[in-house]
């Protein structure tokens, strides 16, 4: 298990679009963080039941993105892209189905490439089906077993880097954050989410290393962009949405921890965090992401970008073409910016730019400033554990947070003031030793989950 007791990257200036410490190699020609932004593109399928009567309709629907998407990256001159397939859950649960999908589409990147010349890999994110049943059962079972043969078959079909939206801990989080309940928010990701990371990315990197892949990384969306969907639907103060922002890093951390060495997956903004810890590249979406979700992050999130994404579109019909290829074509010119920005060393500015464009508008945006991102990165490493880094992450976001407020960087309304005396108050109470969080996790979660999922039976 490895441990970041420092950062990869301690000046601001340097965590900056298209570069990153430790590039990564993959797929056909690419190499991810060495000065060059690459489009990140990512769909899914329209409205239709995935089934036996179906399955022809379902692979000719692939079969079109990818000839679709190629067709595109030839007429913009594409020096190279990512493809990233997300498997829906049909396709994990049936694991052959999720293989023959990869199949297809490592087959017209392959072609792409030795036709054409341009640069590709494919991610394959596998669902986590391990949470199916209530409580969890995370580490055995049908739900565990098909999920690590997804991982398994999609290796053999092609995939060039592995990744996956992991949800241990999620059982607790979800009703945590509803109550706006600090103490069951840092418990569940410091300790519980943190565990599971750190297990299920063993079991990924063994696969990975056999088949000579990239362990990709995980990503806290269930639990960081579940804050964010809800305060953006005025169900959650933005206070508390940032504040788990930042907490929901140490348990993304773990992942490269146990062997997961990048990019990291687009729907994880906790990207920056790992980027200044690690140095590994990372995968970002923003504006282009509106497709799928709104957000508050829209420029901001491409301050420290290697990979740009749109998170996931429908394979539907739009009035220049169908939606993956329309979508390719606007990464491919965001990127175009991005890496002639570099060209011209003009790459601060733009960062800068993009940062100052969101940072004033939602307390969220400051969760991605540079300056923040690396207080609360030295702040993360400074700690050993999960539960005292998430703790650490929360406390000093807190603290980025009032200091802000204060300068008047950020307006926060009357109610978003009041949230913030309330959330420091909780923040205070918070147990400041795992054993006292982990005692009134089972005081007052204990029915909610299952103890030997994160291997603690011999902690009570």
């Amino acid at each position: 298990m490895k441990k970041f007791n420092s950062l990869a990257i301690s000046n601001a200036d340097d965590l900056i679009f298209g570069n990153a410490q430790n590039p990564v190699k993959c797929g056909n020609g690419m190499v991810i963080g060495d000065g060059v932004v690459f489009p990140e593109i990512n769909f899914t399928l329209p409205s239709i039941k995935i089934s036996g009567e179906t399955w022809k309709e379902v692979l000719q629907q692939y079969r079109e993105i990818a000839d679709n998407i190629s067709r595109r990256a030839r007429a913009l001159k594409a020096p190279g892209f990512v493809v990233e397939f997300e498997q829906l859950p049909p396709m994990t649960q049936n694991p052959q189905m999720g293989a023959e999908i990869t199949e297809i589409l490592k087959n017209a990147l392959n072609q792409l490439y030795q036709n054409d010349g341009i640069k590709n890999a494919l991610r394959v994110t596998v669902v986590d089906l391990r949470d199916a049943d209530r409580p969890p059962q995370l580490r055995d079972g049908n739900a565990c077993h098909q999920t690590l043969s997804a991982f398994e078959l999609s290796a053999q079909a092609g995939a060039d880097i592995l990744s996956i939206e992991s949800v241990g801990g999620k059982e607790i989080h979800d009703q945590a954050l509803m109550y706006a309940d600090l103490k069951g928010i840092i418990a569940s990701l410091g300790i519980l989410a943190y565990r599971d990371v750190s297990w299920l990315w063993q079991q990924i990197k063994t696969i990975t290393n056999r088949y000579n892949i990239i362990a990709g990384g995980d990503t806290a969306c269930g639990f960081a962009n579940t804050a964010m969907q809800l305060a953006g639907q005025g169900m959650l103060p933005d206070i508390l949405a940032a504040l788990v922002r930042a907490a929901s890093v140490p348990r993304s951390l773990a992942a490269y921890e146990n062997g997961a060495i990048g990019p990291s997956k687009d729907c994880a903004y906790e990207g920056p965090y790992i980027k200044a810890i690690t140095g590994t590249p990372i995968s970002m979406e923003g504006k282009s992401s509106c497709c799928a979700h709104f957000s508050p992050l829209g420029n901001i999130a491409a301050a420290a970008a290697d990979l740009w994404s749109n998170e996931s579109v429908q394979n539907v019909r739009l009035l220049s073409g169908n939606a993956p290829e329309v979508f390719y074509e606007l990464l491919e010119y965001d990127c175009r910016l991005f890496n002639t920005a570099t060209k011209h060393n003009t790459q601060r500015q733009l960062r800068e730019l993009f940062v100052q464009s969101d940072i004033r508008q939602n307390i969220q945006a400051l969760m991605l400033e540079p300056e923040t991102v690396l207080k609360i990165s030295r702040a993360i490493v400074e700690q050993t554990g999960g539960y005292n880094q998430t703790l650490a992450a929360a406390k000093t976001a807190f603290h980025c947070m009032q200091q802000a407020a204060d300068s008047g960087l950020v307006h926060l309304s009357e109610i978003e003031s009041s949230w913030f005396l309330k959330l420091k108050q909780e923040l205070d109470e918070v147990p400041v030793l795992e054993d006292e969080a982990l005692n009134w996790l089972y005081e007052n979660y204990g029915s909610l989950f299952i103890p030997e999922s994160y291997n603690l039976k011999n902690l009570v």
